[in-house]
């Protein structure tokens, strides 16, 4: 259900429950309300009721905790603010701003392919670094003077004429930096549908329309816990010569965070060892009340050394110049994107935040002309003018080598048998390797059993992390064949095709943001399926998806989707959120009438690689947070995008398609062996939850697929949750 359409009925209850999500959502309403209201009535009254019971809910266990009064002035407080908020959420509500991309159009426009061959935002800032890269795609794309650069001259008859005898897919490969690659019908279907989103608005997909397609290879993915992927970030920090970026939803101080702030520090020692200074620029999204007029904020030394987010100070890393921006678009467009890109050579697309969690994770490591797409996203995410510039905006990674093929690769991950084991990179131990093969037997033989282990509770030992140290695992042996590999290194292997499939952060309360690169790629794909889908996500959602994911198993795709018990429930019960995953299971099955219908679909469960049932989310002991769409073994969506509401029509995110059967039986094969997902976690047909084969019981901790009437109110926890950096995201 949408805000636009609301029925009588349901009006009073739904907009209670929008009013306390907003509240407990983000403290930035507060702030909004403060600024309506300080036109209204003039200061003292207004300076501090607003942030006061942001502030209260913060430093308070419960909301409740938060509205309950002390003195007079805790009265004075709630009620003015609670007051006002209600009054400026009717507003929001009344009024809501609709996105340019709720409309799309369906063919490859001759002004799309005009734009598609014209400059980029890299290029340009290339030719003058002062620029401010937001307002530059503006000039190139969206003003009225580039209605006119993209627009067709009297001379250009002849092209035309040939344009308009290609059909559609041939249109869109050639809007796209494919060269003599071999593209698949299936990529370019999907592509086609990508690109047709940036007719009405091009900053939907987040990068210059020239740089939506191209190539590149895929040297290693990472399937494993949190610590893993921080571990080859932090390898990659080291190694780098001349800049970075990294963009991230939340960063958290924690183990995590600690294995990649020790690198930056060892990048200054090193860097100043060799007479050079590194640029590094980083992006998160934590709620600010000066965000209502500022979207992007800096943020001072002072306040990122300290509390929870304990970057280094300048004076640890004299060699590396480090700036920080805050980045959110009130009220719900969050900056969700959590990618990676070092020395405009190689781009590292992950799932996962910087912070301590149970969740198992995936990146991908990307290299090839590809990355300059990803560099381009990067400078938009920024969006401000690059004080001091980044040193390679004219080293395009197109005109480079592809740094995996300067170093000798092994065919797979080499365990070494015989050779004495590497010792493991912590936080107290850091052990940095120079090349993928090394860094994937450091982490992959820490596997093995030590001691008297089991394999299991090798398995066990590898996934609990510093939130659950102690959990133990109840799976047999024999399912530690095969064995968890944490690290996969592809071969060398050619350029293959691949688009960034982005998504643009939308604030405004509605679900009129629809028709993005990222959504139009999801759809597309699902409903050209011809065998297989695969969809791995936290959770799933989002209205436009299910009709297209009933639809494909009515025809005879077999779709399969690992969801996680009880991810983020709470929040999921919210208004206009559509429900858990069990809830959408339930529907799923239920909108299939005949068995062999049902039997198209299969939902389950995350289920950890030492485990023999799903453990519900709340426990924080086995979770998966991977955002990963595989269709019939030939093009794969990875990223960030959950396939969930949030993701689907609010979050800033960033994916990348790609075109290749290779990678896609190889991550299929990766993320069937590194969890028991396929072999415990599958829901019943007949309500879509996960029963245990003895007793038919439910797991602890599920609501199932009813929960009940007054679910809403369970919903202002998962947004407490969310506040205070807990939840699930």
């Amino acid at each position: 259900m949408t805000l636009v359409g609301l029925n009588a009925s349901s009006f009073g209850l739904e907009l209670l429950g929008t009013t306390v999500f907003l509240l407990v959502r983000f403290n930035l309403i507060f702030h909004f309300i403060h600024i309506h209201l300080a036109t209204l009535y003039p200061p003292p009254c207004t300076v501090w009721f607003c942030p006061a019971l942001a502030k209260r809910i913060r430093h308070n266990n419960t909301f409740m905790d938060a509205l309950y009064p002390r003195d007079w002035k805790d009265v004075l407080e709630i009620l003015a603010a609670t007051g006002s908020f209600f009054f400026v959420s009717i507003l929001l509500l009344i009024r809501q701003p609709l996105s340019p991309n709720r409309s799309m159009c369906t063919m490859v426009s001759r002004k799309l392919y005009n734009m598609s061959q014209g400059q980029t935002v890299i290029a340009e800032l290339a030719r003058d670094p002062s620029q401010c890269p937001q307002k530059v795609f503006h000039r190139l794309f969206e003003g009225h003077h580039s209605l006119h650069a993209h627009s067709d001259s009297e001379s250009d008859s002849d092209s035309i004429s040939k344009w308009e005898q290609l059909d559609e897919l041939q249109k869109a490969r050639s809007c796209g930096n494919f060269g003599t690659t071999e593209t698949s019908e299936l990529f370019l279907k999907v592509y086609h549908d990508a690109l047709c989103s940036l007719e009405k608005n091009p900053m939907s997909g987040v990068v210059s329309p020239p740089l939506l397609g191209g190539t590149g290879v895929l040297p290693l993915t990472i399937v494993a816990p949190l610590p893993d992927l921080c571990r080859h970030l932090a390898n990659c920090i080291v190694r780098a010569e001349h800049e970075i970026f990294l963009g991230t939803n939340f960063w958290i101080h924690s183990d995590a965070s600690t294995l990649i702030t020790n690198a930056i520090r060892e990048l200054s020692k090193r860097a100043g060892e060799s007479g050079r200074k590194v640029v590094m620029k980083m992006i998160y999204d934590r709620g600010d009340p000066r965000q209502a007029w500022d979207n992007r904020l800096n943020v001072k030394e002072d306040q990122y050394v300290g509390g929870k987010v304990r970057l280094p100070a300048a004076s640890e890393i004299p060699n590396v110049d480090l700036q920080v921006i805050n980045f959110h678009r009130p009220i719900f467009g969050t900056f969700h994107a959590k990618f990676t890109v070092i020395d405009r050579r190689m781009a590292l697309i992950q799932s996962s935040n910087i912070q301590d969690n149970d969740n198992l994770e995936m990146l991908s490591h990307i290299e090839g002309p590809i990355v300059d797409s990803f560099y381009d996203a990067a400078l938009l995410s920024w969006g401000k003018p690059l004080e001091p510039p980044f040193p390679l905006l004219d080293s395009p990674a197109k005109n480079a080598p592809i740094p995996c093929y300067g170093a000798e690769q092994e065919k797979g991950v080499s365990t070494a048998n015989g050779i004495a084991a590497l010792p493991e990179h912590t936080t107290k131990s850091p052990h940095y390797d120079q090349d993928l093969d090394n860094e994937a037997r450091r982490v992959n033989e820490s596997m093995n059993p030590i001691e008297n282990e089991t394999p299991t509770q090798a398995v066990s030992r590898h996934l609990n992390t510093t939130i659950q140290p102690n959990t133990t695992g109840d799976a047999p042996d024999s399912d530690q064949d095969p064995k968890m590999t944490p690290y996969m290194v592809l071969p060398n292997h050619e350029p293959f095709a691949m688009a960034v499939v982005n998504r643009e952060p939308f604030g405004s309360p509605n679900h009129s943001s629809i028709h993005t690169p990222q959504n139009s790629a999801w759809i597309s794909a699902i409903n050209h399926a011809q065998k297989s889908i695969l969809i791995q996500t936290p959770n799933m959602n989002a209205e436009p998806l299910m009709d297209p994911l009933i639809n494909a198993a009515r025809r005879g795709v077999t779709v399969t989707c690992y969801l996680c018990l009880g991810y983020n429930d709470a929040g999921e019960l919210l208004p206009f959120q559509n429900g858990t995953n069990e809830m959408i299971a339930n529907r799923l099955y239920n909108a299939l009438k005949s068995d062999e219908e049902k039997s198209h679909l299969r939902v389950c469960y995350y289920v950890g690689k030492d485990q023999i049932r799903p453990i519900h989310n709340s426990f924080k002991k086995r979770s998966c947070h991977i955002k990963l769409m595989i269709v019939d073994e030939q093009i794969a969506i990875q990223g960030n995008g959950n396939l969930d509401t949030q993701s689907f029509f609010h979050s800033q995110e960033i994916n990348v398609l790609i075109d290749s059967g290779m990678v896609c039986r190889a991550w299929t094969e990766l993320i069937n062996r590194n969890q028991n997902t396929a072999k415990y976690g599958a829901a019943s047909p007949k309500d879509g939850c996960w029963h245990d084969p003895k007793t038919d019981e439910i797991p602890p901790g599920s609501m199932g697929p009813v929960p009940g009437r007054f679910s809403w109110a369970k919903g202002a926890i998962g947004a407490v949750q969310r506040v205070r950096g807990v939840g699930g995201f």
